[in-house]
């Protein structure tokens, strides 16, 4: 049995490709709206076709050059006396490199796919909007859903098709091929990373400018066809949250996969010298699960969002996710009692090892479940942080501002809390299989994979929010009928929530990620050691001063990443306020709607300054792990790893949560809900609503930029090290 799971793999991947094109289908048969609508529409299509094509030709560029790097590096640098040529010496160089490349460009295929779909569902989900919120909803989700399964499908017949190429499919090549793919994930990340960068840059600096000059100054509501930076804006949620969300789980899925599979290496090991029954299922199984997790999205997504006309339409997609997480149990205690059999070992009072590995994987299904609430908490409007931003808007943007820093600073307590729970329990119970701390270690691997099985679905949560920004933006600029948009409002303040909480699904993974890449990495040099005949790594010794400076360095990167994508969103949007100033200002009739404003002239603007501003971020970030490892050498970057990851999930999850808190804070006063001392509405117009706007755009390139950046961050350090571990040993 264990044998014929293997062959779920291609079939869910296939399986949710022919879905997507289904949902696809279906999605484009629907009604377009009104004239004004499809020109809109159009006008935003291809402003983010022009800006995915110029920095997708930028970014292939940079992979190129990359890929010959690694191929020379691994090539020339590395000596008979590093490592055995045969896994990791001149056979490894082009490998990797190839690898590298097939990574970056499925990569790139994901976050193409990702802005593709959601720029063509976004008109269909505002003409649906004029009729029903629940076609409206199931409009946006299936939109969302094609770029959740394609990418996830990528990801995963990726991996195994790059893993079956060099020879992961036979007995005696099944527990080198794991460390051969490395590259493909570090490709993943490389794209991604620049991807998300860009993108960030992109929507953020529109959204910024067009906000501050049109709603604050100008007085005009958000997405009026006056303001010429609107259709920069509405382009931006294609490129950023949609193109570069859709790369960045996709590079978070393979790299986490690889990882786990050079963990089940390990136990791969173990087995074969036990005699137990299918070894390679070991190996195997983090693509196996995930195989699973995709059928249980599919049979989701087809028969469960459905909802009535006056339900909220987060309970919609909550049950949706429900659905998705009691099918991945089901499906996870099956694939576990099938492919972790032994033979005369069971675990600590006689319980069979794949029930204590079982236990695990909910573990990281229960972590997955945690998030997504922690993070409706933080940032839906109908909890305390966000309505005590709200109030702090009454007394001005001070407050405002000084409120939303307190609630980002404030989510790490329970992120931190529930991170280490996970770890803990995960690791404790794989420890009871009897493999004690090789099991430990699996267990929490096997956690990470839980977690991931609902990736597709997250995934299309989180490109809902785009579409229905659009919808709202396309909507208000073709002025269509107060009802269509009063739903596409509610849509819009749903969808802020589902890319808050994408966000904080992708912080914990990450960190289960992380710890789980950061063991592949001491198993990697381990294995080197090995050959070499020398002591292997037991422990990072933090009192080691090469250790402790690259831990140090490890958090600093963290916060000058940060620093050089936030800045990049300011100088961007500064450029942008003053050409939309100059626009009202030279051109006077764009205010009674007898000229049209100049919205090429603001796209033009943007792209140039993203594509540029994307570049010095991303280097940094792949320069410092390598000029750590090859002056301080393998512990030190061990140490960098450790404490840049600690630094990065928790810096995200203030960037994130608050900028998130912040922006609905603002949507939360401009539905009406906020109250002055005697009763009177404070909504749109008002002066706590002005000062919400000022919170929402401080928040902008936090939740939306450095972020989400961040979370990329963390795992291509991993990846990167990984690739290159065996020349830090140098």
């Amino acid at each position: 049995m264990a044998d014929a799971l293997q062959w779920i793999i291609p079939i869910a991947g296939i399986a949710a490709i022919l879905f997507a094109l289904y949902l696809a289908r279906d999605v484009l048969s629907r009604d377009t709206g009104t004239r004004e609508m499809v020109d809109v529409a159009g006008t935003i299509f291809e402003g983010a076709v022009a800006f995915i094509r110029r920095q997708y030709t930028t970014i292939g560029g940079l992979a190129l050059v990359g890929a010959a790097a690694i191929f020379l590096i691994i090539t020339v640098f590395e000596t008979k006396e590093v490592a055995d040529t045969d896994i990791f010496g001149i056979d490894l160089g082009w490998r990797t490199a190839v690898a590298f490349l097939v990574g970056a460009a499925c990569s790139m295929a994901s976050g193409i796919i990702g802005m593709y779909i959601s720029v063509k569902s976004n008109v269909r989900t505002a003409a649906a909007a004029r009729r029903s919120l629940v076609e409206a909803v199931q409009v946006a989700m299936r939109g969302g859903a094609v770029s959740g399964f394609l990418v996830v499908a990528l990801s995963l017949l990726g991996v195994w098709g790059i893993f079956a190429a060099f020879g992961g499919l036979g007995e005696a090549t099944v527990q080198q091929a794991p460390f051969l793919i490395v590259g493909f994930g570090f490709g993943a990340s490389f794209v991604a990373l620049f991807a998300q960068l860009g993108g960030g840059i992109y929507t953020k600096a529109a959204d910024v400018g067009a906000d501050l000059v049109g709603k604050v100054e100008a007085g005009i509501p958000e997405d009026d066809p006056r303001n010429a930076g609107v259709v920069a804006d509405l382009v931006g949620d294609n490129v950023g949250d949609c193109a570069g969300r859709g790369a960045d789980l996709f590079e978070s899925t393979a790299a986490e996969n690889i990882g786990a599979m050079i963990l089940g290496v390990g136990v791969y090991k173990i087995a074969l010298d036990l005699g137990w029954p299918n070894p390679s299922a070991w190996i195997f199984f983090p693509l196996i699960i995930r195989g699973f997790g995709l059928l249980a999205t599919i049979i989701s997504v087809a028969f469960f969002i459905r909802g009535r006309e006056d339900e909220n339409p987060m309970n919609i997609l909550n049950r949706g996710y429900w659905v998705t997480t009691i099918l991945s149990v089901v499906a996870l205690g099956f694939v576990t009692s099938q492919t972790m059999q032994t033979v005369g070992s069971v675990g600590e009072n006689g319980i069979p090892t794949w029930v204590w590995f079982f236990a695990a994987g909910v573990v990281g299904l229960a972590t997955s479940v945690a998030f997504v609430y922690i993070t409706q908490f933080y940032t839906a409007g109908s909890f305390r942080p966000v309505r005590e931003i709200a109030e702090a808007s009454k007394t001005g943007p001070a407050t405002n501002i000084i409120s939303g820093t307190a609630v980002g600073y404030e989510t790490t307590f329970v992120t931190a809390i529930t991170i280490g729970v996970a770890l803990l329990a995960s690791h404790w119970l794989g420890a009871q299989s009897g493999l004690g701390e090789r099991g430990g270690i699996f267990g929490t691997a096997v956690a990470t994979m839980g977690m991931l099985m609902t990736t597709a679905y997250i995934l299309a949560m989180d490109t809902f929010g785009p579409i229905t920004d659009n919808a709202g933006g396309i909507a208000e600029f073709s002025r269509a009928e107060a009802g269509a948009r009063e739903i596409t409002d509610r849509l819009d303040a749903v969808g802020n929530t589902t890319k808050a909480l994408t966000k904080g699904y992708a912080i914990a993974s990450a960190s289960l990620a992380a710890f789980l890449l950061f063991s592949a990495y001491i198993d990697k040099i381990n294995l080197i050691l090995e050959r070499q005949g020398k002591a292997i790594m037991e422990a990072v010794d933090l009192a080691d001063v090469n250790v402790f400076v690259a831990a140090l360095i490890g958090a600093m990167l963290v916060y000058f990443f940060s620093s050089l994508a936030i800045r990049a969103v300011g100088k961007t949007a500064q450029s942008i306020i003053v050409e939309v100033r100059r626009q009202f200002r030279e051109m006077p009739g764009i205010m009674d709607y007898t000229q049209r404003p100049d919205y090429a002239r603001v796209v033009d603007i943007t792209t140039r300054a993203a594509l540029r501003e994307m570049v010095a971020p991303g280097l940094v970030a792949v320069a410092t792990p390598v000029a750590v490892g090859l002056l301080l050498g393998y512990q030190a970057v061990a140490g960098l790893l450790m404490v840049g990851t600690i630094a990065g999930v928790l810096l995200a999850t203030v960037l994130n949560n608050g900028g998130g808190a912040w922006d609905n804070a603002k949507k939360y006063i401009e539905s009406g809900h906020l109250m002055d001392d005697k009763g009177n509405v404070l909504g749109k117009g008002s002066y706590a609503h002005a000062a919400a706007v000022v919170g929402d755009t401080v928040g902008d390139p936090f939740k939306d930029t450095a972020g989400p950046s961040l979370h990329v961050l963390v795992k291509l350090l991993a990846t990167i090290t990984l690739v290159l571990a065996p020349l830090f040993i140098r």
